[in-house]
């Protein structure tokens, strides 16, 4: 876990600093982003006991792993490097007992959790990344997936506006979805090769439409 752990946190680190080189230093309120990612989860989850909802597991899953990216930011504040950081997340979690909480109380510990403190909570995410029926292995590659994609958003104009989200109807995170399902996970250039089918489909669909 420790090494996955650092290798979330350079990728993290890395795509941060695409969009602001000393990202670090500006002290951004990632706390709130991670928050506010919670309230989209839910929606997806469901939460309206006048109407009639179904859980949308894989939205909420990619969810949790938009969380992740927020909450690994937030990590990095008081000068922190990496190597710390992963082994305090490794520590955190080995001593934790989980709670069990289901989606919607997890969610709201962890969103309770980020306002009071505006901070990260590792363990009150893993609780969340629990009841969401994601494991570690789960999460590494669907974090991985997610990173790759957020890359592939700065490559085509996401930061100034030009980027097409919606790809013949439907968001971008549901064709990852698709597109990493048949990829070999274990493979060294698994990134490589999910960047590789991003740009085939957004091409067929969005370019050349």
């Amino acid at each position: 876990m420790q090494q996955a752990l650092v290798n979330m946190l350079t990728m993290q680190h890395n795509m941060n600093t695409r969009v602001r080189e000393n990202w670090v230093e500006q002290n951004f309120e990632w706390y709130r982003a991670a928050w506010i990612e919670c309230g989209e989860l839910i929606e997806h989850y469901g939460y309206k006991w006048w109407k009639k909802q179904e859980p949308d597991l894989e939205q909420v899953q990619l969810e949790v792993i938009d969380i992740w990216h927020f909450g690994l930011s937030a990590l990095f504040q008081g000068g922190k490097d990496i190597e710390q950081i992963a082994t305090e997340i490794d520590t955190e979690l080995a001593a934790h007992k989980p709670t069990g909480l289901g989606v919607r109380e997890a969610t709201e510990e962890l969103a309770l959790h980020c306002l009071q403190t505006r901070s990260f909570s590792p363990s009150r995410f893993w609780d969340l990344m629990l009841a969401c029926e994601l494991d570690f292995d789960g999460l590494y590659t669907a974090y991985v997936g997610k990173n790759v994609l957020n890359f592939f958003r700065q490559d085509h104009g996401y930061k100034e506006g030009t980027y097409v989200k919606n790809w013949a109807g439907r968001e971008d995170n549901e064709h990852l979805v698709e597109l990493v399902a048949p990829l070999d996970k274990s493979a060294e250039d698994f990134a490589g090769q999910v960047y590789q089918t991003l740009e085939q489909r957004y091409r067929e669909l969005v370019l050349q439409a």
